[in-house]
C-alpha cells in the first residue's frame, strides 16, 4: 500500500486533534474510494458517448438559460 502526505487547514487540524478517537487516515481512504467509484461509474457511462465537449457545453448552456428563464432570472 502507499502512504500520502496531505495539508489541511488549521481549523480542521484543529477539530481532528479534539476527536482523536477517529481514525482520521480511514476517514479519507474512505472517501477517496467513493470518489474514484464516481469516476469509474463516469467512466463507463462516457465510454460510448459520442458527445464533443463543445456539445456538452452547449446543452449545459441551455439549461442553465432555461433554469434562469424559468426563475425570472433573464431580461
Amino acid at each position: 500500500m502507499s502512504n500520502l502526505t496531505m495539508a489541511v487547514p488549521e481549523d480542521l487540524q484543529e477539530i481532528m486533534e479534539r476527536h482523536k478517537d477517529i481514525k482520521w487516515t480511514e476517514v479519507a481512504r474512505q472517501a477517496m474510494w467513493q470518489k474514484a467509484r464516481k469516476l469509474e461509474l463516469m467512466d463507463k457511462l462516457l465510454a460510448k458517448s459520442e458527445l464533443t465537449e463543445e456539445d456538452a457545453e452547449a446543452i449545459g448552456h441551455k439549461i442553465k438559460h432555461g433554469i434562469a428563464k424559468r426563475h425570472g432570472l433573464t431580461r
